[in-house]
């Protein structure tokens, strides 16, 4: 059994609440040594999660938001001119390698090809982060982790992990959480009261099974928290509605309409 309190109510790190037993396996893959992969929606609780983890684990995160130009340099460093001098400026990754933090890599698919090849000597018995520029052959220590996430409803063809990328991690799928877990999460990351959180988390059931239909993903647990947010400010429902739902959801006239109707029939 994992050594960690699971629950979200512990004011003193950032706020989540487990849907199953992700912590308990996050905490004993740390201790093994092993990276750990999350798969799920935009908006899940992905990021959340790393945070809460590595504020649990005591450890300092170095979070990476991945796109198209994303090199590994960029995550291993590179030599810059200062003044007279040109001196070695170590990335993200070395950092947490050096310091024995999490480096997360967030939507790791949307970065170059390159970057995994220098994630491979990291995710296997070697553990180790060769620096080719400086000569260096880093040896992880015990606390370093290597954290990579993506949502596989958007992987294509171009945009995927080899097999031989993905069998180097453990991989925990994180998806929106029940109604009842989904509203406990609303009240503590805003403070919004039961009755309107519920009423929220009902709408979000109802535009999640439109997916695939008229809408292109359904409404993310973070669009409910920033709704909740405005509405416990004194923003009125309507506008909340509009900003942090309806907008954000569709650029398609016909289908905000919909979805204005939708919450409109729930929250008034």
């Amino acid at each position: 059994m994992s050594s960690l309190p699971l629950t979200g109510d512990d004011a003193t790190l950032p706020f989540y609440v487990p849907l199953g037993d992700e912590c308990e396996i996050f905490e004993q893959a740390s201790r093994l040594g092993i990276a750990v992969l999350l798969k799920g929606p935009t908006g899940c609780g992905k990021t959340r999660f790393v945070e809460h983890m590595a504020a649990r684990l005591g450890r300092p995160l170095f979070t990476v938001a991945c796109h198209d130009d994303l090199t590994a340099s960029d995550l291993t460093g590179r030599f810059l001119l200062r003044g007279d001098e040109t001196v070695w400026a170590d990335g993200p990754l070395t950092r947490a390698v050096r310091e024995g933090g999490i480096c997360y890599l967030d939507e790791v698919v949307e970065a170059r090809k390159d970057v995994t090849v220098v994630l491979h000597p990291l995710t296997d018995d070697r553990r180790m982060l060769p620096l080719e520029r400086t000569g260096e052959r880093l040896k992880a220590p015990p606390n370093f982790m290597l954290v990579a996430s993506y949502n596989p409803g958007y992987q294509n063809l171009t945009k995927t992990l080899k097999p031989s990328t993905r069998q180097r991690f453990l991989a925990l799928e994180l998806g929106f959480p029940p109604a009842d877990v989904e509203r406990r999460v609303i009240v503590g990351e805003t403070g919004l009261d039961e009755a309107h959180a519920a009423q929220l988390v009902e709408l979000a059931g109802r535009l999640r099974g439109l997916r695939d239909v008229d809408l292109e993903e359904g409404v993310s647990t973070r669009l409910l928290v920033y709704c909740a947010r405005l509405m416990h400010a004194g923003v009125a429902t309507a506008q909340a509605l509009e900003a942090a739902i309806i907008q954000p959801l569709s650029d398609d006239d016909e289908v905000r309409a919909g979805v204005r109707e939708a919450a409109q029939a729930i929250l008034g």
